[in-house]
């Protein structure tokens, strides 16, 4: 008996993170974005529809590009009793893992991918920084509570266990990993790191870290949080590239090469570089 195919089941409290559901069926456009993302994309696609008005509708999803990996790899993903489509025109990741896979799997060409975008991994506190978190070493102590992105689904998980490694070795990747989560201190994101600072406000953590943009976008938002920096040589800003791919059976192949081109443009650069992304293509 045939095993009947599993489809990811996206959490029906994620709608922030589906973009134009209602325009779905007719759009001319189609983006899997890392959902760190997310607080850009309203802009950068603006810019984005007045280089190519044609473009008239895009679908896109903010979710952690693991998850949007296993929706691309099962053929779909299940939203509320909808199906979404499992090949978009455009997909982005943090790590290149992603992209051999779909290389793997024939559903992209192979180095049919470029790095477009970079960022850094800090460590998000509560206003005032009560428990005096000053460094990725201060988040093995007992008393610290961590919001933990789970590197199964989310790219920056894997970046930030290469961070605790970088700063404590494997004694620490498997203090914070292993031991503080058995001890319910480490405590694993549900969907994605956007859920840190709602647990902060909330008093159920102490520290999470995320990428830096995150922290001036919670910050805009009135969210009553601090920055502490891990130092240059923790925070990954060297090994945090941004991957972006079309796909050989993409729903709108020619719009999707207007993106991938667009997404080098002074354009898209700056505009990332204003909510606090490192672009890769020079912007002067």
């Amino acid at each position: 008996m045939a095993k009947k195919k599993q489809f990811p089941i996206i959490p029906s409290n994620r709608i922030d993170d589906i973009h134009y559901l209602n325009h779905l069926e007719e759009a001319d456009l189609i983006l899997y974005v890392a959902g760190n993302q997310f607080m850009v994309m309203e802009e950068l696609l603006t810019f984005f529809q007045e280089l190519n008005p044609e473009v008239k509708y895009i679908f896109y999803e903010t979710l952690p590009p693991g998850l949007e990996l296993k929706q691309i790899l099962a053929g779909g993903a299940i939203f509320r009793g909808k199906m979404l489509p499992g090949i978009p025109d455009v997909y982005t990741a943090v790590n290149d893992e992603a992209m051999h896979r779909l290389e793997e799997r024939g559903l992209i060409n192979k180095g049919n991918y470029f790095v477009y975008l970079h960022n850094r991994i800090v460590l998000m506190v509560k206003e005032g920084n009560p428990l005096n978190i000053n460094s990725v070493l201060d988040l093995a102590r007992d008393e610290v509570r961590i919001s933990q992105p789970n590197p199964e689904v989310e790219d920056i998980g894997i970046h930030i266990v290469n961070m605790y490694r970088d700063a404590g070795g494997e004694e620490l990747v498997y203090r914070i990993m292993e031991e503080k989560r058995a001890e319910g201190t480490t405590i694993f994101t549900v969907v994605h790191h956007r859920e840190t600072p709602l647990r902060l406000q909330k008093n159920t953590v102490d520290v999470g870290p995320v990428w830096a943009t995150e922290v001036i976008e919670a910050k805009k938002k009135g969210i009553r949080v601090e920055m502490v920096e891990p130092g240059e040589k923790l925070d990954q800003r060297d090994r945090v590239n941004y991957f972006i791919t079309s796909f050989k059976k993409a729903p709108h192949p020619e719009n999707a090469q207007k993106f991938l081109e667009f997404i080098k443009s002074k354009t898209a650069q700056k505009c990332y570089q204003k909510y606090g992304f490192i672009p890769h293509f020079k912007i002067n």
